[in-house]
């Protein structure tokens, strides 16, 4: 889907500040508790720059700046205004609120001020977190740091301190946007070989038996639709949860009946936002799973692997031994969450459902601009691309164009000479920056004579 976006209704938080302030510590403590996910592919950060909060009934996107343009304390004064003035201004590109993180302890900075002056300049609604008040003792020194021109509010990060004061006036200036998901609900389809316990799955979530279970593998003969929510409030998200047929080889389509299944299945994969592969964990992933996981990455949909019936798995594989197994089977779907669970038991349906609505955020995510094209220039420095016939590709500038999936429109000297590898280097180097776990990124690159074209 095309999108066009403003700052005007985008819930983006960026955290700025000079270094060592605690920018990533008030990242980690307003994140809150992560999603564990173990992936297929090793290296997958967990440490973005990028992350969905749930604050109360509200989410938003919080960006951190940490590590974007970090200055060394021994860099000339110009460099260092050229330095957070570049750190700055990415994290503003997009966002509707600034938390304007200083140290309480530390006083009123020089370097502070020079911040301010940005974010007085950008327009910007700013707050600033006068973090490391792990005591009381240190709250009268954040009355300091108004001089500034900003409501000040002492924090602690690490005590978890003062965060409820502070979030107020940042959630009342988040614009108010209208929730999609309420007219148009996010698909969950549920798919797999027959039999590897889809249907249990479902009627575990919904903790009733909407849907028919039975040992004999095909009883789902059609996909049965099944409403959900996740969260409370007007962002809340609705999900419809599509059971489908068991997929089969086709020379197995023994019957009219379960051809349509089959062609019903794959409809469901195409229609959906989100796609749960269920895999058996006595039998391990077969090459029939991987053709599965095939057309789920041909149709370019979020995903999430779940390794069901863990159960009866447990104790014979570990589950550190099964991840390099999915590498080998399936490494084109090493950037998708894998959960471990059993619908017998109930082990982990819970972190299933948390991973339904964070692999949903994921593939619906506005990467910032500023944000965006810096982590392309920071990665085609780090490895420039290969030559092809005497000539090098440029990149020029990055824009996302669309969601579900992800598709980032890049102006380069020439599309021609790109190489396929770089390309895959320049996907993993965006995950390496946000994450974007279980969500499929595409690259279009489009020709442009200059920069300034």
């Amino acid at each position: 889907m095309e999108k066009q976006t403003s700052n005007q209704n985008k819930r983006i938080v960026a955290i700025v500040g000079r270094p060592n302030v605690g920018k990533s510590a008030m990242f980690n403590r307003l994140a809150g508790r992560r999603v564990a996910i173990v992936h297929a592919e090793s290296g997958v950060t967990r440490d973005r720059l990028m992350r969905e909060v749930h604050w109360g009934e509200e989410r938003f996107e919080l960006v951190d700046t940490g590590g974007i343009c970090d200055v060394a304390s021994s860099a000339s004064p110009d460099l260092i205004e050229a330095g957070i003035r570049r750190q700055v201004d990415a994290a503003l590109d997009d966002s509707a609120v600034a938390i304007f993180v200083v140290d309480v302890q530390a006083g009123v900075h020089p370097m502070d001020v020079e911040v301010a002056s940005i974010l007085r300049s950008s327009g910007c609604t700013t707050i600033v977190a006068a973090n490391k008040a792990d005591g009381e003792v240190h709250d009268a020194g954040a009355v300091d740091f108004e001089s500034m021109g900003f409501l000040v509010f002492p924090v602690s990060a690490l005590q978890n301190r003062g965060f409820d004061a502070l979030m107020k006036p940042v959630i009342d200036t988040l614009p108010v946007v209208e929730n999609p998901t309420v007219v148009d609900p996010i698909r969950v389809a549920i798919v797999g070989r027959p039999n590897v316990g889809k249907s249990s799955y479902v009627n575990r979530i919904l903790r009733s038996d909407r849907v028919i279970v039975s040992s004999i593998p095909g009883t789902t003969r059609d996909s049965i639709d099944v409403p959900f929510v996740v969260g409370s409030g007007a962002q809340a998200r609705h999900y419809v949860l599509v059971d489908t047929a068991g997929l089969r080889r086709s020379g197995k389509v023994d019957s009219s009946v379960e051809k349509f299944s089959l062609m019903r299945t794959e409809s469901s994969i195409k229609a959906a936002n989100v796609v749960i592969l269920v895999m058996d964990a006595e039998q391990g992933p077969t090459a029939y799973d991987k053709r599965i996981a095939a057309l789920i990455s041909k149709h370019e949909r979020g995903c999430i692997v779940l390794v069901n019936k863990w159960d009866l798995a447990e104790g014979k594989v570990t589950q550190r031994q099964y991840g390099p197994a999915l590498v080998k089977t399936m490494p084109f779907m090493g950037h998708c969450p894998v959960l471990f669970a059993s619908a017998e038991t109930g082990y982990n349906i819970r972190r299933t459902i948390e991973a339904i609505d964070y692999v949903s955020g994921q593939v619906t995510v506005d990467l910032p601009t500023g944000m965006l094209n810096r982590a392309i220039q920071e990665a085609y420095e780090k490895v420039k691309p290969p030559s092809m016939n005497g000539k090098r590709l440029k990149i020029f500038y990055a824009t996302q164009v669309g969601t579900d999936p992800i598709r980032i429109r890049m102006f380069v000297n020439d599309p021609k000479v790109l190489r396929a590898a770089y390309r895959v280097y320049l996907v993993r180097s965006l995950r390496e920056r946000f994450g974007l776990e279980g969500a499929p990124v595409v690259l279009q690159f489009r020709a442009r004579k200059s920069q300034y074209a």
